[in-house]
């Protein structure tokens, strides 16, 4: 047990210190509800999640809205729009030409005429039904946090801060500033702010003393590619020299769970590689993401049957990364996070007890 506690965060929950790895609830229990939805938040609340996750865009008017992106194609009805259909355009955001609605060309109260949609309907039906619910700002996504009687986080992630710089629409201050608004301001509050890019968080180190996380890609090696914002490759990244200087800027890196535990040709999990350690050495702690309970999202050994939408064995992906060391998890299914990770705290405890 000596061992897990070393690499454990200590959060402070309704008034007692309990040492654990936080679940952060992904886009909300987006496993359960259409992604970044207050619907989303509230049931990764009910299910005890320890933070809710809202990436940030910002609209026409300078307010920062919930969407994965900025474009809004995929995630709300507005393609049914008559009146917003001269508003679809082709625009280059981080490098990749996209083609679709905005969020910086829509007013706040525009997008509230808006309805979220599921992003994977073929994968999560039970969540196409879910059609009421409308694009939520930050602000209501703090307002939640702070009418929940418990202790409970928050962990926005900037989206494209780049291309909202160049475009006039800076975002640093204006998170900065609402995390204060809620009153979010020291470094022991249960805040985290991550980014991909490494200019937008050292100006964010600037302005604050909340706790930082450098975001890290890894869909498919090799990683010799240079990840967007950044100047550095994902291999240079994950190095114990990258690792220290990423310590320089941020708190905690957030990396793909790949680069952890990486998978051969078949889709079986492999043996760890170093991260979690090298990044303990480098004063960091580790969330990771995403964890995913449907077989299409596991490693083959933990699937359960052909149907790539059912769940599989979830639980075991989590008690190895639990065991690898992590101090946070990103799951879209947050309820099954808690349940695992007091399994894991339950059988390290016992046997810590023999």
């Amino acid at each position: 047990m000596g061992r897990l506690l070393a690499f454990v965060l200590t959060v402070s929950m309704a008034g007692a210190a309990l040492a654990q790895p936080v679940v952060i609830a992904h886009r909300g229990a987006s496993g359960e509800r259409p992604e970044h939805t207050l619907a989303a938040y509230r049931r990764a609340i009910e299910q005890g999640a320890d933070f809710i996750e809202p990436d940030l865009v910002m609209t026409k008017d300078d307010v920062l809205v919930i969407r994965h992106e900025n474009n809004i194609a995929d995630t709300t009805d507005v393609a049914d729009h008559p009146e917003f259909a001269d508003r679809r355009t082709s625009k280059t955001i981080d490098g990749h030409e996209t083609v679709g609605w905005f969020t910086e060309d829509f007013t706040l109260a525009e997008l509230k005429t808006l309805h979220a949609r599921e992003r994977l309907p073929q994968i999560r039906p039970a969540n196409a039904g879910w059609l009421e619910e409308r694009i939520a700002s930050f602000d209501e996504a703090l307002a939640l946090v702070r009418a929940t009687p418990r202790r409970l986080g928050i962990y926005p992630e900037t989206k494209h801060p780049s291309y909202f710089q160049s475009i006039g629409k800076p975002m640093e201050r204006a998170v900065v500033d609402a995390l204060a608004r809620a009153g979010f301001t020291r470094a022991d509050d249960p805040v985290f702010i991550q980014s991909f890019e490494v200019t937008n968080l050292k100006a964010l180190r600037g302005m604050t003393k909340l706790r930082l996380v450098q975001l890290i890609d890894g869909e498919a090696p090799p990683y010799d590619q240079v990840a967007a914002g950044t100047g550095m490759t994902i291999a240079d990244m994950v190095s114990p020299p990258g690792l220290r200087a990423i310590a320089g800027y941020a708190d905690a890196i957030g990396p793909y769970k790949l680069l952890i535990e990486p998978r051969d040709a078949a889709g079986q999990a492999r043996a760890p590689t170093t991260l979690v350690g090298d990044a303990r050495a480098a004063g960091l702690l580790v969330h990771s993401w995403t964890f995913r309970s449907e077989n299409i999202f596991l490693p083959a050994g933990d699937r359960i049957g052909e149907d790539q939408a059912a769940r599989g064995d979830a639980a075991a992906e989590y008690a190895r990364f639990l065991g690898y060391g992590v101090d946070g998890l990103f799951s879209d299914f947050p309820g099954e996070a808690v349940k695992a990770r007091a399994a894991f705290l339950a059988k390290a405890g016992a046997g810590a007890l023999r």
